[in-house]
């Protein structure tokens, strides 16, 4: 995998934790914090996970910990597969 795309995140959001009542993941997200789409710290984790076995890149705890919208996210594993 070249890069990890908004919609790839997406899914593999869904898949890790579905998705909360009243929040729409195909609408602009980006910038939205994680809690406010309803991901707690557990389903970021599972789905750094699921990234790395998507991409072969390494996302330390800390990394994950340390994101709070999917911007954040796609840009750490991105400069990953970029380096």
């Amino acid at each position: 995998m070249r890069e990890v795309t908004i919609d790839s995140l997406k899914e593999v959001l869904r898949e890790v934790a579905g998705e909360s009542d009243g929040v729409d993941l195909d609408g602009e997200i980006l910038d939205t914090d994680f809690g406010e789409l309803g991901y707690d710290s557990l389903a970021l984790l599972e789905a750094g996970a699921r990234l790395e076995r998507a991409t072969g890149v390494e996302l330390d705890d800390a990394t994950i910990n340390d994101v709070d919208t999917p911007r954040q996210l796609l840009a750490a594993v991105n400069d990953r597969l970029a380096a």
